[in-house]
Parts: structure tokens; sequence; C-alpha cells
């Protein structure tokens, strides 16, 4: 039986650090067949206008998978019957992760990450706020409890990072480390 590739949906809020969604559907995209995950993108309203912003020119354009709309409930993996094998909002806003923490459910975002949560799988909010004030840490508990997982967008420097890019590859890596999709990086005390 042939093994299908995951399905991954990333999702993009109004939180600042769209070069986090940016590099990382870039990576994802250019794996090797085998290992390509199918990929779906919600973008919000916000989470356009910031990336443009950020990123100087139509963040949209530049996406070459599926974007669905916020407020479409009619994509597969807003149902448990389809549900993805993952989903990644970067960057998630401290609303988003509010929302996802109560179970609002009153976008597609949030929809998505309540399925992901019921039936077990993998959600990862790179939250991008600082300093946190202790709602947001209670939101982040909640999510916690709930089974999904906080990666702050906190980068690395160990590695001596020469680029923009090549400091915020180190919280790509870890997202890509938690999806379990392999990949060949520089590691603390590797050779």
């Amino acid at each position: 039986m042939k093994q299908q590739n995951k399905h991954i949906v990333i999702s993009i809020t109004g939180a600042s650090g769209s070069i986090y969604a940016k590099l990382l559907l870039e990576y994802l995209n250019n794996l090797p067949i085998k290992q390509k995950p199918e990929i779906s993108v919600i973008l919000s309203e916000t989470g356009k206008k910031v990336a443009d912003y950020e990123l100087g020119n139509s963040f949209s354009s530049i996406i070459s998978n599926k974007i669905y709309n916020i407020n479409d409930f009619n994509a597969p993996f807003a149902s448990g019957s389809s549900v993805a094998d993952a989903m990644v909002v970067v960057p998630c806003s401290m609303g988003t992760l509010g929302r996802i923490a109560h179970g609002t459910s009153d976008n597609l975002i949030c929809r998505a990450a309540d399925v992901i949560l019921k039936e077990k799988k993998k959600l990862i909010l790179v939250t991008r706020e600082t300093p946190l004030n202790l709602i947001h840490i209670k939101n982040m508990e909640i999510i916690c409890l709930a089974g999904g997982i906080i990666l702050p967008a906190n980068p690395s420097f160990y590695l001596k990072p020469q680029s923009i890019e090549d400091v915020c590859m180190t919280i790509v890596n870890r997202i890509v480390d938690i999806l379990e999709i392999p990949h060949e990086t520089k590691r603390w005390a590797s050779e």
C-alpha cells in the first residue's frame, strides 16, 4: 500500500513574523516529492496585511498552495471526517491563541485547530508576543493541557546565523522537527 504524504494546514494570523510562514512554506514546498506534504493555507485578512507590509510585496501572490478564506467552513479540514495530520499557526497572535484555547471556532483557523485538537493531531502555535500577561500564559496552559504545542518564535544563536533568514530558520527547523519531517540541519554540539 502506497503511503500518503502528510496533510499540513498552515495558518497565518496578523501577528508580526510573517517571515516564519514564508520560510516554512518555501521549505515544505521544496521538499522532494516523496517527503512533500499536501499543504493548505489559511490567511487571515490581518495576516495578509501584515505579511504584505513586512515582506514588501503581495504575500498571497507568492504562495503556491491553495489558500482558504478564513470564513470557508466548507474546507475539508474543518471536519473531523477529513482532518489534516497537523496544523501550524505561524505567526500566532494572542487573539487567535485565546479563541483556540476557548473553543470559539468562529473562523476557519479556530475551527481547524479545534478539529486538530479533538482528533489528537499535532497543533503547533508559533506565538509572537512579548512580554506575556497572565491571560496569555493561562491560554497557553489551556492549549498545552488540550494537547497543543506552544512554540514561541524565540530563535537560537549558537550556530552563529549570518542573516535574518538564518535566524528565522532556527524556528522553522524546530517546526519541521515537531512535524516529524526529516531534514538535515546543523545541531547543537554537532561537528
